[in-house]
């Protein structure tokens, strides 16, 4: 068959094609990369030594997401763990990494989706009555029942309908709704998560025939019923119902990578844009004999690639005869197995069918199938050999198996042998949620964006987590995994921010904060833990990117640094806690947890949200909150005439060089916000200071004492606070001024007040019980022993002093009992006693 297209595989990986600008960390370019090691899919069990082709370059091909919804954490799980390990690539190891991603825009799921999109917005233009769209939701109703939850129609009782639907559910699926599998044995896995998302489906549809509700709650069961209505109407000739789709979602997606803080990829491929390459591909596969064509597709020969001398199903050959993942490859709109030769061929194209997109190709109108686009795009980026495939471990088996088969027989040479079209094969583990997948398919998942709008995480948290677990291993995001991931964090955003706040009092002006001295050299115990933390670090990223163990040795060492900070006999000296605060920077950004980073980072801490949108702003709009704050203390003090008790007040109002030090900053360019902020702030700390020093407090009066400490709270716990600065008294030296996110400073402050609102709460209970108990206790003693039993129809007869002599029956009170009754007639003298010496008898 001649080709009616042409098909180059970028067959050269130049070195042009490198577009990282990153150059290899200077600290790291004696490192020993043969010392590297992976897991390799490739090469199960331990990890393999990583060896690229070139040396100091990588090529990279990761599979990207097919666009036809929004995507979930079980994405974020795979892109961001695929970004950890770039990133310690290029910015650690220093290599330069070449990262190519697709995103496939020609799909089942993606024709399906548009399709019935657009059949259900023609259903709602027409002019139906609300009896016709209720008949409509009902067939659509039993249809959806019938096809994805068959224990629902049971022949022997009435047909399924609303009024029913909620005991026959029960009856059928009662027992995976309360956390039990289809068979009663074992585990809930993903074939429970279905039936929950098609339970749910039918539930909203149920809902809505109950309450005439028209389409609204039925769209989930009405999009399958209209697409086996309709499906060949669709024009599939303007293929904007597609990509309207593909489109929105990509934008979307590279939304939320932005929003996640993972890199973009150096080249983008859409399979759209490679149909004709594509069509060459699948013709060179067939001329070579490894596929044939039967009735308009193209599939792929197995028996012929393996009797070649090739081997399939590398990644997976316990899979290789597994029918259900077969079928799964081949797509939901490829059921047919009409002229395969073997159940197990897979198809390269496909022909199309009414309702599908289609392109011209030998074989007539027909679309690529899912496996060949990733062939086509990674070897026209990368050539007919690449370092590194990556994707997630749900698609080893069949997608990555027939990627793997079928680039090796585009590219096999009979007298070469086996060709070897990947290096290392790296699958990300997937994300669990109750036992099973979290996928778009099961409908139990969490978009990304809501999870970040909710505030449920931050991108930084988010990765965090993930950076806990190894990214070849599944993880299911328990709460223990989520304390752990935030006490990490705020433990290393307490030493940033205590280490900056110390370096920042250090290089403060003399006129009012005094100066701490660095000490010439460094102290060396923590300059030990810096390089054992930095061994340890390397040893941990070498071995198969390591995260886990990494945030241990990052860990660690802000540990050991706290402990050195707070002892007082080394506080002093800065120079080891900065360097120890640097390096840690440099890590962590390297790991991509600070969005405002770059290589070489070489910062100190990472970044603030507000700082990050402050970045590019003009410093004077930036500060502007900061100096009206100061301004608002200066005419507070003012107000009260202070500065005629202090000459020290006076003289920080009458010399304040706030602007002139904030000039002079932006005079140098500084776009640090922090820094920017700094000369306000420390003019408001250094008159906060002198507000509360004891010597001052001891000039006022009582009145106005405590106004003073009224404003110097207020400063402290509103003015400051809600800018996000927080300052930490100190005895006899000036506060130190520390930046925190202002919703942690304003949550703990409304902590602090809800506190002292509960124990003013407890404490007026308490009072009001004791003076309930103290009226029950003398209502009880005003009462005498004499009379004491007299009103208890349990007695007939007493004696002189009122003590019961008979019971009601008229038979004589038991000996035990009358023991008892003494006992409770002394105890009652005795308080009686108290009442009147108090009350007197007249009370």
């Amino acid at each position: 068959m001649r080709s009616i297209f042409k098909f180059r595989a970028g067959a050269i990986f130049h070195s042009s094609s490198f577009r990282s600008t990153s150059t290899r960390p200077r600290f790291l370019r004696t490192f020993s990369m043969a010392s590297i090691t992976v897991h390799n899919s490739l090469a199960p069990g331990a990890p393999v030594p990583f060896r690229p082709r070139e040396e100091g370059k990588v090529s990279w091909y990761a599979c990207g997401p097919t666009t036809y919804d929004l995507s979930h954490l079980g994405h974020a799980r795979n892109y961001i763990s695929t970004d950890v390990i770039r990133r310690i690539l290029r910015d650690f190891f220093g290599f330069k990494v070449y990262f190519v991603m697709n995103y496939t825009d020609v799909d089942d799921k993606i024709i399906i989706k548009a399709r019935r999109n657009r059949l259900l917005e023609l259903e709602k233009e027409k002019q139906y009555s609300a009896e016709q769209i209720r008949d409509l939701v009902f067939k659509a109703f039993q249809a959806y029942a019938a096809s994805n939850l068959p224990l629902l129609a049971d022949a022997s009782q009435p047909a399924l309908d609303e009024h029913n639907y909620e005991e026959r559910k029960t009856a059928a699926y009662g027992g995976v709704l309360s956390g039990g599998t289809l068979s009663g044995e074992g585990k809930p896995s993903d074939a429970e998560a279905k039936i929950k998302m098609h339970l749910n489906n039918m539930d909203a549809a149920s809902k809505s025939l109950v309450n005439n509700a028209g389409f609204e709650g039925a769209e989930e069961i009405l999009l399958p019923y209209l697409d086996s209505l309709y499906k060949e109407t669709i024009d599939t000739g303007d293929q904007s119902i597609f990509t309207d789709l593909t489109q929105a979602m990509e934008k979307a997606f590279s939304d939320d990578m932005e929003a996640l803080n993972v890199l973009p990829p150096d080249a983008i491929t859409r399979v759209t844009e490679y149909v004709p390459q594509i069509v060459s591909f699948v013709e060179q596969i067939v001329q070579k004999g490894f596929a044939y064509e039967a009735n308009g597709s193209v599939y792929f020969d197995i028996a012929a690639f393996e009797k070649a001398g090739n081997t399939y199903a590398r990644l997976r050959p316990e899979s290789k005869n597994d029918k259900a993942l077969q079928e799964e490859g081949e797509g939901s709109l490829s059921k047919s197995s009409e002229g395969k030769k073997r159940s197990g061929d897979f198809a390269l194209w496909k022909k199309s069918k009414p309702g599908e997109p289609y392109w011209p190709s030998p074989w007539g109108l027909g679309r690529p199938g899912w496996h060949i686009e990733c062939s086509v795009m990674a070897s026209d980026k990368l050539g007919e050999q690449m370092d590194i495939h990556s994707g997630g471990i749900d698609l080893a088996f069949p997608h990555h198996d027939n990627e793997l088969a079928q680039s090796e027989a585009y590219f096999h040479q009979c007298d070469k042998g086996e060709h070897t079209w990947v290096n290392y094969f790296l699958h990300m583990g997937h994300l669990s949620i109750a036992g099973s997948k979290m996928s778009k398919s099961l409908k139990n998942f969490q978009t990304i964006q809501d999870a970040l709008a909710k505030k449920e995480y931050t991108a930084r948290n988010m990765r965090i987590v993930f950076l806990m677990g190894r990214w070849n291993d599944g993880v299911e995001i328990s709460p223990d995994m989520r304390k752990q991931a935030n006490n990490w964090e705020e433990t290393l955003d307490k030493f940033f921010t205590n280490v900056k706040a110390r370096l920042s009092e250090a290089e403060a002006p003399a006129d009012g904060i005094k100066d701490l001295s660095l000490a010439e050299g460094s102290p060396k115990g923590l300059t030990d833990e810096l390089e054992k933390a930095k061994k340890d670090l390397t040893t941990a990223l070498s071995n198969s990117f390591d995260t886990p163990a990494a945030m241990q040795v990052i860990l660690r060492l802000v540990k050991d640094a706290n402990i050195y900070m707070n002892d007082k006999a080394t506080s002093g000296n800065l120079e080891a806690l900065e360097s120890v605060a640097r390096w840690v920077t440099k890590i962590v950004g390297i790991l991509g947890l600070d969005a405002g980073a770059q290589p070489p980072y070489n910062g100190l801490g990472w970044s603030s949200v507000s700082a990050a949108s402050a970045a590019n702003v003009d410093p004077k709009i930036a500060i502007k909150p900061y100096a009206a704050a100061y301004s608002k203390v200066r005419e507070d003090i003012k107000a009260l005439n202070l500065s005629e008790s202090s000459a020290q007040i006076k003289t920080l109002l009458d010399q304040d060089t706030s602007d002139a030090d904030f000039s002079e900053l932006e005079k140098s360019g500084e776009k640090d916000l922090e820094k920017l902020a700094l000369p306000y702030l420390r003019a408001t700390s250094r008159l906060r200071d002198e507000l509360r020093s004891r010597e001052f407090l001891a000039t006022l009066e009582s009145g106005t004492k405590q106004a003073v400490l009224a404003l110097s709270d207020r400063i402290r716990d509103y003015d400051l606070t809600d800018l996000g600065v927080q300052l930490d008294d100190q005895d006899n030296k000036p506060s130190l001024i520390k930046f925190v996110l202002a919703e942690k400073l304003i949550a703990a402050r409304e902590d602090k007040l809800r506190l002292e609102a509960d124990k003013e709460r407890k404490k007026e209970e308490a009072r009001r019980a004791r003076e309930k108990a103290e009226e029950e206790k003398w209502a009880k003693a005003k009462v005498s022993p004499q009379e004491m039993f007299k009103s208890d129809s349990k007695y007939q007869e007493w004696d002189a002093d009122g003590l019961p002599t008979k019971l009601a029956d008229g038979t004589e009170l038991p000996k035990s009992q009358s023991k008892k009754l003494k006992k409770d007639w002394d105890r009652q003298k005795k308080l009686h006693d108290e009442y009147l010496a108090k009350f007197g008898s007249k009370e």
